[in-house]
C-alpha cells in the first residue's frame, strides 16, 4: 500500500538522504518537497533539494521554497556556524552534487501545504525534518490542517540528549514558538523521532561502503553524503560506534516503510520557549508527572540494522 508524503526540510547531508529514499521507494509517493530555513539559508536549501532529486531521476517532483526565518524571533537562529565555512562542516552550504537544472516552483510552501491539503481527496503524510516553521505558519492560515494530516512525523527535539545547545536539538531550537504551536495543534497523530533514536540508528563507514557497492547512483551519492557526516562527527562529536554516524531526516522516512524500526512511547511533549538556559528544549513527560494528555509517540530507540537495510534495499533498486 502507497504511502503519500511531504518533505519540510532544511536541505543537509541528511535530509538528502531522506530526500532519496522517499523519492526512490516503491511503496513511497512523494508529493512535494518544502524547504525552510535550518542548516543552512532557505535558499541553499532549495538549490540543495533540487540537486538531489535530479540526481536521482526525479525533477519531477515540485520542490517550494519556504520560511527565511522562525515565526518569532529576530536574533536567533543564524544557520549554523558550519554552514558558513563549506570547507570544514558535515554540510555545507551546497551538497557534492551537480548543480540543479530544474527550478523551483513559484508558489511559496505555506501556501503549497495549505491549497494541498484543501483539495486533496487522499491521505498525506507530513514529514517535517528541519525548523517546523513552515508548519506553525500553514497553522496560522489554515487551522483544518489539523485534522487533514493524518500523521505528522517529526525530525527534533531530544530527552537527554541536545545538539545545538547542552539541552536542545537543533530542529527545535532554530524556531522553537513554532515547535510548541505544532505539538499544542492537535493533530491526529504526531510521531516525534528524536536525538535520542538517531543516535542508535548510526551507519558506519563500512556500511556506506556496501551502499557505493550497489552502483547505483542513489547508493553512490548516499555513501558520500554519508561518508561526509561521519567525518564530521568524529571530529567534533564522536558516536558510541567509531566511524559512524545519524542520518537524522532519513529515519523518519524508514519509519512510514517499517513502524518497527523505532520504539516508540505516547507521551506528553512540550516546547520551553522561554527558559534561559534551556530555550528549545522537547520536556518529555516519560513519567506522567504533569497529568496532561500525551500528544506524541516518540521514539526512544531504534534499530540500526533495520534502517540500514531500509537504505540499502531501496537504494540496490534505485536508479
Amino acid at each position: 500500500m502507497t504511502t503519500r508524503l511531504i518533505l519540510d526540510c532544511d536541505t543537509g547531508t541528511d535530509d538528502a538522504v531522506a530526500i532519496m529514499l522517499a523519492a526512490t521507494h516503491p511503496d513511497l509517493e512523494l508529493v512535494g518537497v518544502t524547504t525552510v530555513n535550518g542548516n543552512v539559508q532557505v535558499e541553499y536549501c532549495t538549490e540543495n533539494t533540487l540537486r538531489v532529486l535530479d540526481h536521482v531521476g526525479r525533477s519531477d517532483v515540485p520542490v517550494h521554497e519556504g520560511m527565511d526565518r522562525p515565526i518569532v524571533r529576530t536574533d536567533f537562529p543564524v544557520p549554523r556556524d558550519a554552514a558558513l565555512n563549506p570547507n570544514s562542516s558535515i554540510h555545507g552550504r551546497e551538497l557534492p552534487l551537480p548543480p540543479a537544472t530544474t527550478r523551483k516552483q513559484d508558489v511559496g510552501a505555506v501556501e503549497f501545504l495549505v491549497e494541498t491539503y484543501r483539495r486533496t481527496t487522499q491521505e498525506i503524510t507530513l514529514v517535517p525534518v528541519g525548523p517546523l516553521s513552515n508548519i506553525a505558519a500553514a497553522l496560522a492560515v489554515e487551522p483544518g490542517l489539523v485534522d487533514a494530516v493524518p500523521e505528522v512525523v517529526i525530525m527534533g527535539g531530544g530527552n537527554v540528549k541536545g545538539n545545538a545547545t547542552p539541552s536542545a536539538e537543533f530542529n527545535i531550537w532554530a524556531d522553537p514558538e513554532a515547535a510548541a504551536t505544532v505539538l499544542a495543534a492537535g493533530f491526529r497523530r504526531v510521531t516525534l523521532v528524536p536525538l535520542d533514536a538517531t543516535h542508535q540508528a548510526l551507519v558506519s563507514q563500512a556500511q556506506c561502503d556496501e551502499l557505493r557497492a550497489l552502483g547505483t547512483t542513489a547508493g553512490e551519492a548516499a555513501a558520500t553524503l554519508i561518508e561526509r557526516r561521519i567525518t564530521g562527527y568524529d571530529s567534533t562529536q564522536p558516536m558510541a560506534t567509531t566511524h559512524s554516524a545519524p542520518v537524522h531526516d532519513a529515519l523518519c522516512v524508514a519509519y512510514l516503510l517499517d513502524r518497527d524500526v523505532v520504539d516508540l512511547h505516547h507521551r506528553h511533549v512540550d516546547v520551553e520557549t522561554a527558559g534561559r538556559l534551556t530555550v528549545g528544549r522537547t520536556v518529555m513527560d516519560l513519567y506522567f508527572r504533569g497529568h496532561q494528555e500525551p500528544n506524541c509517540h516518540v521514539a526512544l530507540g531504534a534499530d540500526p540494522d533495520r534502517f540500514f537495510a531500509i537504505l540499502r534495499d531501496t537504494f540496490a533498486r534505485a536508479v
